[in-house]
């Protein structure tokens, strides 16, 4: 019984190693259909292609999951420089001589060996052998030597429940040695490893390089049992290849990161889950789930989708104006003709998030009037605007070779005009403030007013206060102003005004000397005796404002009443 029980056994184990053999004697650069010396980029692009084309999930004709898995393994052997080397030697990816159709004077033998090398777990298979199977006349015969090490699991050199969960596809066991039987992918855990290329990510990589960063990241979720892993792979390999330097990509293997899947709640179900850091919905960063066609094109345009949009689009009256925030941080401005703001610009605005401000225009050309007046000759360009106002042309007639190569010499340049920046700002700070009088607002009086409103002056900005608490908030506002470029100093003067005791100087504009306000700007043409007031919120932002659009003509100034004179 227990004879009749092995033979029936040998006889079943016979008929799937020659399923394993006629599977491991193919090639795999003819399965994907590449070149011997093909690169890895051209064998990727081929499995992208064969596995969407007999994915069982969407190929549903005989014979597409064999094919499917086929191709997966023809992958496997070839995406690995290790297994292709020592399948292009030895015509096997575990680098095992002797594993190929037989040649001239083996008989046309052939060597399986399932579990390691030479002399561990051997299946020898010869046609004119006449063995243990018995047979008549020229029938084949077959030879089996199952070895293994001394009480090392399964006499096969394989587990027998694997064997027979390949087959009837029962989810007891991981992927086995005979690909082509589930369709599938799966491997054992710990089988392979994620392409270098792709990053295997833990908690902390997450919160230190991910969360809030201003990088858009692309990573999946999966577990070892999952099928699909090597497609998934792929795609994203293709995806982070187009978009170099603009996405980072990364894996969460969910075997061993539980907590963290747990916690992001990116645990995968059936397949490999997809994922995007993005910046679409805010400044804060947040995980969304790509559930489109499982594609790298789609997948590239969701990706591009997400990337961050720190960057103001502004139309050319900004240029005009130059209404940047007064703040420590630089301001560059790209000038392009492109109707959305650039994916480059998108990703540096990212890069530089909370230490240099963007902002971007569409250009119809570089003949415009104010984009002349800038210094820019040829487009896209990058203006920089300093914290204290300065302009410089950064970069005219941008050209890029690829993605990468352009983030990064624009990096390069961003960071120089930030040191610059900084370097101003210090030399700034080691002026003698305005309490020394170099850069002190003066106090208008009536000694000083031919000098600082009489009719040489084109415009003179004054501002009038009731309080002391005020007078040192217009000082402030007005030194900063001042010191801009915009400010156009030979042909704005500044001055302080004590409405408390000149309310009869300010009635020559308003007839109430603008009582109900405790401060107030007024901007005053001596020559043409006319003026206008701002009586709003006074910050530094809104007086560039009210004084650019003066020097822009956008400002309607009305007579005054009399001719202010100070007694």
């Amino acid at each position: 019984m227990f004879n009749r029980r092995l033979v029936s056994l040998i006889v079943v184990t016979a008929s799937l190693i020659l399923v394993a053999i006629d599977a491991k004697g193919i090639d795999p650069y003819k399965v994907l259909g590449v070149e011997k010396n093909a690169s890895q980029r051209e064998i990727q692009k081929a499995f992208h292609k064969l596995s969407l084309k007999y994915h069982p999930d969407k190929n549903k004709a005989k014979g597409a999951q064999e094919k499917f898995a086929e191709i997966n393994n023809a992958y496997e052997i070839l995406s690995d420089e290790e297994k292709r080397k020592n399948y292009d030697m030895y015509g096997d990816e575990k680098g095992n001589p002797g594993f190929q159709a037989g040649s001239p004077g083996d008989h046309g033998g052939y060597t399986f060996f399932t579990n390691g090398g030479p002399g561990q777990n051997q299946f020898s298979y010869r046609p004119s052998d006449w063995q243990s199977m018995g047979g008549q006349g020229g029938s084949q015969s077959f030879s089996f030597s199952f070895g293994g090490p001394s009480g090392g699991g399964s006499p096969f050199g394989f587990g027998m429940n694997d064997m027979f969960s390949n087959i009837f596809g029962d989810n007891s066991g991981g992927g086995g040695q005979f690909g082509g039987f589930t369709g599938s992918s799966r491997a054992r855990p710990g089988s392979r490893s994620t392409p270098k290329s792709i990053r295997a990510l833990n908690s902390q990589v997450y919160k230190k390089e991910i969360v809030d960063q201003g990088m858009t990241w692309l990573l999946f979720s999966y577990t070892t049992s999952l099928k699909g892993q090597q497609h998934v792979e792929s795609m994203i390999e293709d995806v982070a290849s187009s978009l170099k330097g603009a996405i980072k990509v990364g894996s969460v293997n969910c075997d061993t990161e539980a907590s963290l899947c747990k916690n992001l709640g990116i645990y995968p179900r059936r397949m490999p889950r997809v994922f995007v850091y993005s910046y679409k919905a805010s400044e804060k960063g947040s995980l969304v789930e790509y559930d489109g066609d499982w594609g790298a094109k789609p997948l590239k345009s969701f990706c591009q989708d997400h990337l961050p949009r720190f960057s103001k689009r502004v139309d050319l009256n900004f240029l005009k104006s130059s209404s940047v925030t007064v703040d420590k941080f630089p301001t560059v401005v790209l000038l392009s003709t492109k109707k959305d703001t650039p994916v480059i610009w998108r990703v540096l605005s990212g890069l530089y998030h909370n230490r240099v401000i963007f902002y971007d225009v569409q250009v119809q050309d570089a003949s415009d009037p104010t984009v002349k007046k800038l210094g820019v000759d040829a487009l896209p360009a990058i203006v920089g605007v300093l914290s204290n106002g300065e302009k410089h042309v950064l970069k005219t007639g941008v050209t890029v070779k690829d993605l990468k190569s352009a983030i990064h010499d624009l990096s390069g340049l961003i960071e120089s005009f930030e040191k610059k920046n900084k370097k101003a700002a210090s030399d700034q700070s080691k002026k003698p403030s305005s309490d020394s009088g170099e850069n002190q607002i003066p106090l208008l009086t009536k000694s000083n007013f031919d000098a600082i409103c009489g009719d040489k002056i084109p415009v003179c900005i004054i501002g009038a206060f009731r309080s002391s608490k005020e007078r040192k908030k217009l000082e402030s506002v007005l030194n900063a102003v001042s010191q801009k470029s915009l400010s156009r100093r030979d042909s704005i003067s500044y001055t302080l005004l004590d409405a408390t005791k000149h309310g009869s100087f300010l009635n020559a504009f308003d007839k109430g000397g603008f009582k109900s306000s405790d401060k107030v700007l007024v901007a005053y043409k001596p020559r043409k005796g006319t003026f206008a007031a701002f009586e709003g919120e006074v910050t530094t932002e809104e007086a560039e404002k009210f004084i650019t659009a003066i020097l822009n003509g956008d400002i309607r100034f009305t007579k005054t009443r009399q001719s202010p004179l100070l007694k």
